[in-house]
C-alpha cells in the first residue's frame, strides 16, 4: 500500500479521502513541521501532501526519492520549486477554483471593514470609553460609486470584481491579458498599472507571487496612488513592499490598507500592528467550512492520482507526462 506524508491535519474529508487508497502519516501537532521533521518525513514515502507553510525544494525532492508527487493544499505554489520538480519529472499540484469565491469575499470584508473604521469603532465599543453618538466620529471612506481598481483579472480578481456591481462602482483592471467577462459584465476598462494606482479608490491585489510581482507594490507605487485610497491584498504578502507600506499609512500616503498576507508570515513589519488604519487578517481568506474542505478534497484527489501514476486533475507541471 502507498504512504503518504500530510505535514499538517488538514479537514478530515481529505484525510478519510487518503485513508481509502493509502497509508496516511499525518503530523497531529498544529503547527509546520520544521525543516528537520519535513525532510525526515517525506523520506521513503510515496506521495507528499504538502501546504504554503512547507518550503519544497530540491533538497526535500531528492530526500523523498521515493516520492510521486506533491499536492500543495493552496491554490498558489510560490512554496514550491516547480521547476525543479519538472526537471525530476515529479508533478505539483494545486486546489485552483474552490477557494475562488471565499478569497473574493474575503477581500470585500477587508474593503469595508478598513473604509468604515469597522475594528476602530468596534474596540471603542469593546472598551466602554463610547462617550456616544457625535457627528464627527469614526469619519470613513465611502464605497459606492467610487472606482475600483484590480490588479490581477484571474478566477479571484474577476469574482471580487463581479461583486461590485451592487455598489456601481466603475473598474478598473491591470492584467496581461483583456477580460471579456469584466468588459462585458461590468464595463471594466484594462489599464496599466500605474493608470490603475493613480486612478482607483480601491485597490485590490489578485496576482500570484513571482519575481515579476515580489515588491510590485512598492514606496513609488504607493506614493502614486490617491491620498484618500485603500489598499487591499489577500494574494500573497511579499507582492507589497511591507516596510513601505507601513511607512505611506504613518505618513497619510494613503488612507488605509486591509491585509490578509504578511511578507514574512507570521511576523508582520515593525509598526504595521500599531496603526490605527490598516485591518489585520491572518491569513483566513479561504478559511470557510466549505472551501477549506473542497481544498482537501482537492488535494487528496491530486495526490491519490500521482501515487496511482495517473494524471493529476490540477497538475500545474503537466509536461512530467509527457516525458515519463
Amino acid at each position: 500500500m502507498n504512504r503518504a506524508l500530510v505535514t499538517r491535519r488538514i479537514p478530515d474529508a481529505g484525510l478519510e479521502l487518503l485513508r481509502q487508497h493509502c497509508e496516511v502519516i499525518l503530523n497531529e501537532e498544529d503547527r509546520p513541521l520544521t525543516r528537520e521533521e519535513l525532510l525526515r518525513g517525506v523520506a521513503g514515502v510515496d506521495g507528499v501532501l504538502c501546504l504554503l507553510t512547507d518550503r519544497i525544494d530540491g533538497e526535500v525532492m531528492e530526500t523523498a526519492r521515493a516520492a510521486k508527487g506533491f499536492a500543495n493544499f493552496a491554490v498558489g505554489f510560490d512554496n514550491i520549486d516547480v521547476p525543479e520538480a519538472t526537471r525530476r519529472g515529479l508533478p505539483v499540484s494545486n486546489t485552483p477554483g474552490v477557494l475562488t469565491d471565499a478569497t473574493a469575499e474575503m477581500a470585500w470584508c477587508l474593503l469595508f471593514a478598513v473604509a468604515r473604521r469597522i475594528v476602530e469603532s468596534d474596540a471603542v465599543m469593546r472598551s466602554g470609553r463610547w462617550p456616544g453618538w457625535g457627528p464627527l466620529q469614526f469619519l470613513g471612506g465611502d464605497v459606492t460609486g467610487r472606482t475600483l481598481g484590480v490588479v490581477g483579472a484571474g478566477r479571484i480578481g474577476q469574482a471580487f470584481a463581479m461583486k461590485s456591481r451592487g455598489f456601481e462602482m466603475p473598474v478598473l483592471y491591470a492584467d496581461e491579458r483583456p477580460s471579456e467577462t469584466l468588459e462585458r459584465e461590468l464595463g471594466a476598462r484594462r489599464v496599466d498599472l500605474e493608470t490603475l494606482l493613480r486612478e482607483a479608490d480601491f485597490v485590490s491585489i489578485h496576482v500570484p507571487l513571482a519575481p515579476a510581482t515580489r515588491h510590485l507594490v512598492d514606496a513609488r507605487a504607493l506614493r502614486s496612488m490617491k491620498r484618500t485610497a485603500y489598499l487591499i491584498n489577500t494574494s500573497r504578502g511579499p507582492v507589497v513592499d511591507e516596510r513601505a507600506l507601513v511607512e505611506a499609512l504613518q505618513e497619510g500616503v494613503i488612507a488605509g490598507a486591509g491585509l490578509d498576507v504578511y511578507e514574512d508570515e507570521p511576523r508582520m513589519a515593525p509598526g504595521l500592528a500599531g496603526l490605527a488604519n490598516v485591518v489585520l487578517a491572518p491569513h483566513t481568506a479561504s478559511a470557510t467550512i466549505t472551501s477549506r474542505n473542497n481544498m482537501a478534497l482537492t488535494a487528496a484527489r491530486n495526490l491519490i492520482a500521482m501515487m496511482a501514476g495517473a494524471k493529476a486533475p490540477n497538475c500545474l507541471n503537466p509536461r512530467v507526462y509527457e516525458r515519463h
